[in-house]
């Protein structure tokens, strides 16, 4: 049984950020809670029609189990539109400008919103906030919302994060001192690379990562390699530290599958036994599982000198100040974080819950091993979370770009690893000077722009 959320806070000589909430929902049966009824105000010129464009749930098969077994349980028209960030952002800013718009509301990630927020084009939610206390939403993701200031402006609506599945008969590889238990808590680089080397060595490569077009392996230098050998990101990109790391991720790809580069998600892979042992965003690997949870087993990602990174993805509601129709926008948000949908969030597109307490229904043993595998995470004492990067805006690609182009240099081509990250450093200090962006964790709080080291 999953843990119930819990929140805590870490706070060494780095910015306290959020630690166990990712998973940590109750999955005990509740007696059913119906759907809030419309608003008099929201219903007045008959039932709501809802344009809502996010920059979450973008892979089409999340898109379609969100529209047809989410969203269907809402009392209005809601047109899901999944767009990227910059189309997303070039979207709201035109509307804005323009005074009007057909958004009513929007989803993303914590750090899709802080442009936004601070150019004035979100509506205040605080009033909503008031109304929605008996959701027992996790208060610092309320408090992620309101970007250090009074406005509240974005509802915490889903969360997740990344961890790693297994293939069973990879565990017949295993280091010395290592079994299907021990894999939660005490799993490190060096062993991982260990083992998936061991398996390279009798059955070929079957290490995956998600290097693909559309993949997240920039996800996992961000929120995980550098963390864990580092104990920070930009302010030690050069470091001896991240030297290490690309080390260490080199020698992995030696032994991983050549289809990584193809590989956009891990479920199919993994399924197909092309792929061993992966890593990838909760909802990119739940497929699998869900679909043959016999088969796999689910883990954390590993810890390395600093601690067991990993990168906690909080997403949110907001509403642009350019929405037509923003009462009906309040009654999704209402709907949206109502303990059966976020349940049915979990169930469809295994993105867990931001509430406390228990949720209703039973989530199946797939949904409960991934769970699990993201209890485990959030509660190591080692844990050490990265936030997504914040306050980038139209910069958020070109920082993601710098993380790929010393994968390419250092990893692909096999390139000189320091003469990489000097050259990659300069282009993401302009990056982040052209954000005008501090630092986020697990970096110290800067006094102005965040400077790499």
């Amino acid at each position: 049984m999953v843990k119930k959320n819990v929140l805590t806070t870490r706070a060494a000589s780095r910015r306290a950020v959020v630690q166990g909430g990712v998973g940590a929902a109750s999955l005990v049966a509740l007696a059913p809670l119906s759907s809030r009824s419309l608003s008099a105000r929201a219903r007045q010129d008959g039932a709501c029609e809802v344009v809502f464009l996010s920059t979450q749930l973008t892979p089409i098969e999340e898109a379609e189990a969100f529209r047809s077994e989410v969203l269907a349980g809402f009392e209005g028209e809601v047109e899901f539109i999944p767009e990227d960030i910059g189309p997303f952002n070039d979207r709201i800013t035109a509307e804005a400008e323009a005074g009007q718009g057909e958004v009513s509301l929007i989803g993303g990630q914590h750090g899709d919103f802080g442009a936004l927020a601070e150019r004035g084009l979100l509506m205040d939610l605080s009033d909503l906030v008031v109304d929605l206390a008996d959701r027992g939403i996790i208060e610092a993701y309320l408090d992620l919302g309101k970007f250090g200031g009074e406005q509240q402006f974005y509802v915490p609506w889903m969360q997740a994060t990344y961890v790693m599945a297994a293939r069973r008969e990879a565990l017949d590889y295993l280091p010395e001192g290592l079994d299907e238990e021990t894999l939660q808590t005490e799993l490190t680089y060096d062993q991982l690379l260990e083992w998936i080397t061991a398996i390279n060595e009798e059955e070929g490569p079957r290490f995956g990562l998600p290097a693909g077009e559309n993949g997240l392996l920039h996800r996992f230098f961000q929120g995980y390699g550098y963390p864990s050998f580092t104990g920070a990101l930009n302010t030690a990109f050069t470091s001896e530290g991240a030297v290490e790391m690309w080390e260490w991720f080199r020698d992995a790809w030696a032994v991983a599958n050549p289809q990584s580069l193809s590989y956009d998600q891990m479920a199919e892979p993994l399924q197909s036994g092309e792929v061993w042992v992966a890593w990838d965003h909760t909802a990119r690997l739940i497929d699998a599982v869900r679909n043959n949870p016999d088969d796999f087993v689910m883990f954390p990602a590993p810890r390395g000198p600093e601690g067991l990174g990993y990168m906690p993805v909080v997403a949110g509601l907001a509403i642009p100040i350019s929405a037509p129709n923003p009462d009906c926008a309040r009654e999704l948000i209402r709907y949206l974080t109502e303990p059966e949908t976020q349940a049915k969030t979990l169930q469809q597109v295994a993105f867990f819950p931001v509430i406390e307490g228990e949720l209703p229904g039973d989530l199946g043993e797939g949904i409960q091993k991934e769970a699990d595998a993201v209890a485990a995470t959030t509660s190591d004492e080692a844990a050490l979370p990265s936030l997504l990067p914040v306050g980038l805006g139209e910069q958020g690609e070109a920082y993601n770009e710098v993380f790929r182009n010393v994968f390419q240099r250092a990893v692909i081509d096999e390139g000189d690893i320091q003469e990489a990250l000097q050259t990659e450093a300069e282009t993401l200090q302009q990056v982040l000077d052209a954000a005008n962006a501090s630092c986020w964790a697990p970096d110290p709080e800067s006094d102005g722009v965040c400077q790499v080291g």
